[in-house]
């Protein structure tokens, strides 16, 4: 998505005490590359992604490891998750981190989701020795003891074998109340590692770059909890990892979207508005059945949002279903939200409101119907984000 297109938040360092927003500065007309160690000069970009290397932390000013999906349970129900972890340098400050998790109920009609931050590199325990990320948060708070104890949200792997773990109590859970809810999953990767714009290096011009890659196709398999529920489950999952001396492009939000086919083929799309509403970054990459890839510019494609919801929490109102067109492919797809309100207010984390949600899928390829799966990310919506 999990780009979020250029999953383009303005990143902040939390500048007093623990558990204040991560991503939420203005934008800035430059970045302020954070210094090389001395000796050590960094080389310029782009530089050629390299794997496992490159699935681990980066010293660069903003980073995100995202995950979304889609499982069904041993009871027939269908579920929605998202897992992510934001990092942010900024220059002497300490390094800091903001995780947020959501798990939509698809038969249920019920949306769950809960964040934490914390400041410090405890967070991350990856190492030369053992190239990938292993990170956990539990989103230390000097006020309140008890976040010193409470099982941490972790998110380790590498080269495409990853682990996701965290569970959110019923204090922590935002959106439709419930006594707790969590995942335990295991995912692996099921086609090679997609590099975004043919090398993996989006160019944002004077706003700075982004490296980009994605696993587009990754099998899924453990448990959620819901309530004193725990359910096996399996699926397939989404995996975006972004990094770069970057603070904020797309002042005006951005649209997202990972779309899984029937037939194999896989389409993340990004649209990313400017504040006066118009789209200075508009592109897609597509991946067929055996992994090839084909990068989409800006008249490659189409989207037209087909209806609307405005949140009853916020006010925010929100496209609600699309149509996308590719004609190179003879494929035009028909997206519908599981759940209305898959709205996330992270202003205490993140600064932002956004909407990140699961969809149904209705495609054709050539006039043949074709099912599918996917997610869609938005920004920019919403009041105080």
């Amino acid at each position: 998505m999990p780009w979020l297109a250029a999953r383009f938040v303005a990143l902040a360092v939390v500048l007093s005490a623990f558990g204040g927003p991560i991503l939420a500065n203005p934008p800035a007309p430059h970045p302020v590359v954070t210094p090389a160690p001395p000796g050590a000069p960094r080389p310029s970009d782009p530089q050629p992604i390299s794997f496992p290397a490159d699935d681990a932390p980066h010293d660069r000013l903003t980073e995100w490891w995202y995950f979304t999906g889609h499982l069904r349970d041993e009871t027939g129900g269908r579920w929605g998750f998202e897992l992510v972890v934001f990092r942010a340098e900024r220059g002497g400050f300490p390094v800091s981190w903001a995780s947020h998790l959501a798990l939509t109920d698809e038969t249920g009609g019920r949306f769950h989701y809960a964040q934490r931050s914390e400041v410090g590199p405890q967070v991350s325990a990856s190492t030369g020795a053992a190239p990938g990320f292993a990170l956990a948060i539990r989103g230390l708070d000097l006020q309140d003891p008890a976040t010193f104890t409470r099982a941490p949200w972790t998110m380790a792997g590498a080269s495409g074998r990853d682990h996701l773990a965290a569970t959110a109590s019923g204090a922590e859970v935002l959106g439709d109340p419930v006594a707790a809810f969590g995942l335990d999953l295991a995912l692996s990767a099921t086609k090679p590692p997609v590099l975004h714009d043919g090398d993996g290096y989006i160019d944002f011009g004077s706003a700075g770059g982004s490296y980009y890659y994605s696993r587009t196709a990754m099998a899924a398999a453990g448990s959620i909890t819901v309530g004193d529920r725990t359910l096996s489950v399996d699926g397939t999952g989404w995996f975006d990892h972004q990094w770069g001396d970057f603070i904020s492009v797309g002042a005006g939000g951005w649209d997202w979207f990972a779309i899984n086919l029937a037939d194999g083929t896989d389409v993340t799309l990004s649209l990313v508005r400017a504040a006066d509403g118009s789209y200075p970054l508009v592109y897609g990459t597509l991946v067929a059945a055996d992994g090839s890839t084909r990068h989409l510019d800006a008249s490659a494609f189409t989207v037209k949002a087909d209806g609307s919801w405005t949140s009853p929490a916020t006010g925010a109102t929100w496209p609600a279903g699309w149509t996308v067109t590719i004609p190179g492919e003879d494929l035009e797809v028909h997206l519908a939200p599981t759940v209305a309100g898959q709205e996330l207010d992270t202003r205490a984390t993140t600064g932002v409101i956004y909407w990140e949600g699961s969809q149904r899928v209705s495609a054709t390829r050539g006039g043949r119907p074709l099912g599918g799966e996917a997610y869609v990310e938005l920004t920019g919506y919403a009041t105080g984000r």
